[in-house]
C-alpha cells in the first residue's frame, strides 16, 4: 500500500483532538448520503409517473389515429386494410369519437361517446383488462347498450342494468322546431383505468349504435392503430399518411398528449438540478474540513516533508481522506435510496396512515398512487455525479497543505 493511502486512511480513523472537525466530516458525509439517496427516489418516482401515465393513456388512447376530412372516415375498411399492410401496425379498430349528454334520474353529465366494435377494441386498447363489471363484448348492435367509468356511473347513481338517457347535439327537425336526439342505453359494464379524465368522462357504446344516433350512415371518425414499438408512432404516422394521401390525417400519441410527457420530464429535470445542490452543498462541506484538519495537521505535514514527502503526497493524503468522506456517503446515499425506491409503495400509504390525509387525492391528480421505477443509469449517473463533486472539494485544501513551509510549521512547536 502506497503510503500516501495509508497516512490517508489513518487520519481518517484517527481520533481527533479538535472534536469539531470529526462533527463537521460526519454531517457533511450524512449530508451527501441525504442528498444521494433523495435524488433517487425523486427520479425513481418520476420514472414511475411517467410509465405509469403513458401505459394508463395509452390503455385508452391509441398509438396511431387516423382520420378524415370533418373528422369523418368513409371507406374505413381500405384505410384499416391499407394500415395493416405496414410491418409496424399489428392492429387496427374503428371507432367514432362524439360529445354527449347522460342523464339518469335527476342526475345529468357531459361526456365522450366512443363508439367501437369490441371485438376490434381489445386489440388497440386495453379496456377489456380494467373491466370492474360486465364484459366489453356485452356491447351487442342494436341493443343499445352502454360501458360507463366508475366514476361516471358513480356522479350518474348507475349500475349495470340500469338505463341512462344518451342525448346528443345532432338535433332533428320536428314541427315544433328543432329537439335533441335522445336515446335511452342499458348499462352492461363498468370500467376503471385509474385515470379520472377517461373514468369520469368516458362512455363506450357500439359502432352501429353511434352511427345510427350521431347519424353517420357508415362512416366513422377515424382508425385507431396499435404498434409493436409504440416509440416509433411517429414515424409510422408520417409513412402511413404519406402513402394514403393527403385527404387523410394522421396523429400519434406523442402530439395528442404531448404536455403530459413534456411536463414530467421537464419537472424530472428541475429536480434533478434542484436536490443535485443538496448534495453539493454537503460535498463542500468537506472543503471547511479539510482546511480545519489541514490547520490542524501543520506540524504532522512539517514532519512528513522533512522525511522526503513531497509536496504531491502531501496533496494525495488529504485528498484520500476528503474522497473517503464523499465515497462512503455517496455508497450509504446509494443504498439507502434504492431501497426506499424499491418500497416507496408501503412506505407513502404508511406515512398517509400516520397523518390522517392522502398526498395525491384521486379527483385532483391522474395518478393517485406514488409509483417508482428504478433505473441503472439514473442511479449510476447520481453516484458518479456526487463522487465528482467530492473530489472536486478535496482539491483546493489539498493543495493548500502541499504548500505548507516546514520551517514555518515547526518554529513554534
Amino acid at each position: 500500500m502506497r503510503y500516501e493511502l495509508l497516512v490517508g486512511l489513518r487520519y481518517t480513523r484517527a481520533k481527533r483532538r479538535n472534536h469539531f472537525i470529526s462533527f463537521i466530516s460526519l454531517t457533511s458525509m450524512a449530508g451527501i448520503a441525504l442528498g444521494v439517496a433523495a435524488l433517487i427516489v425523486v427520479l425513481s418516482v418520476m420514472n414511475g409517473f411517467q410509465t405509469e401515465l403513458r401505459a394508463r393513456i395509452l390503455g385508452v388512447a391509441s398509438h396511431v389515429q387516423i382520420s378524415g376530412v370533418n373528422n369523418k372516415l368513409d371507406d374505413w375498411q381500405a384505410v384499416t386494410k391499407a394500415a395493416k399492410q405496414h410491418p409496424r401496425v399489428r392492429a387496427a379498430a374503428p371507432f367514432i369519437n362524439a360529445q354527449g349528454m347522460l342523464s339518469a334520474g335527476q342526475a345529468v353529465r357531459g361526456a365522450v361517446v366512443r363508439g367501437v366494435l369490441p371485438e376490434q377494441e381489445d386489440s388497440v386498447a386495453e379496456i377489456g383488462r380494467h373491466m370492474r363489471a360486465g364484459r366489453l363484448d356485452a356491447l351487442k348492435a342494436g341493443e343499445f347498450g352502454m360501458v360507463l367509468g366508475t366514476d361516471l356511473a358513480r356522479t350518474l347513481g348507475a349500475m349495470p342494468g340500469d338505463r341512462v338517457t344518451l342525448i346528443a347535439p345532432q338535433g332533428q327537425v320536428t314541427p315544433a322546431g328543432l329537439i335533441p336526439r335522445l336515446r335511452q342505453f342499458t348499462v352492461v359494464g363498468l370500467f376503471e383505468i385509474g385515470m379520472f379524465e377517461y373514468d369520469s368522462g368516458l362512455a363506450l357504446i357500439h359502432l352501429e349504435d353511434a352511427q345510427r344516433l350521431y347519424q353517420m350512415d357508415s362512416a366513422v371518425s377515424g382508425v385507431r392503430l396499435k404498434l409493436d414499438d409504440l416509440f416509433a408512432a411517429r414515424t409510422v404516422a408520417r409513412e402511413l399518411l404519406a402513402k394514403l394521401g393527403n385527404e387523410f390525417y394522421a396523429s400519434d400519441w406523442t402530439r395528442s398528449h404531448a404536455n403530459f410527457f413534456r411536463a414530467v420530464e421537464i419537472e424530472k429535470r428541475v429536480m434533478f438540478i434542484i436536490l443535485t445542490l443538496i448534495v453539493a452543498v454537503a460535498a463542500f462541506n468537506i472543503v471547511s474540513t479539510l482546511v480545519m484538519l489541514v490547520t490542524d495537521k501543520q506540524a504532522d505535514i512539517a514532519i512528513l516533508r522533512t522525511l522526503g514527502a513531497s509536496p504531491g503526497s502531501i496533496l494525495q493524503i488529504f485528498v484520500v481522506q476528503g474522497a473517503l468522506i464523499g465515497v462512503i456517503g455517496t455508497l450509504i446515499g446509494v443504498v439507502g435510496g434504492v431501497v426506499l425506491a424499491f418500497n416507496v409503495d408501503v412506505v407513502v400509504p404508511a406515512i398517509e396512515q400516520v397523518l390522517g390525509f392522502k398526498f395525491l387525492s384521486k379527483d385532483v391528480y391522474y395518478i393517485s398512487d406514488l409509483p417508482s421505477e428504478v433505473q441503472v443509469r439514473d442511479v449510476a449517473t447520481i453516484g458518479f455525479m456526487s463522487l465528482v463533486l467530492s473530489f472536486l472539494a478535496t482539491i483546493y485544501p489539498s493543495w493548500r497543505a502541499a504548500r505548507v513551509n516546514p520551517a514555518e510549521a515547526l518554529r513554534y512547536e
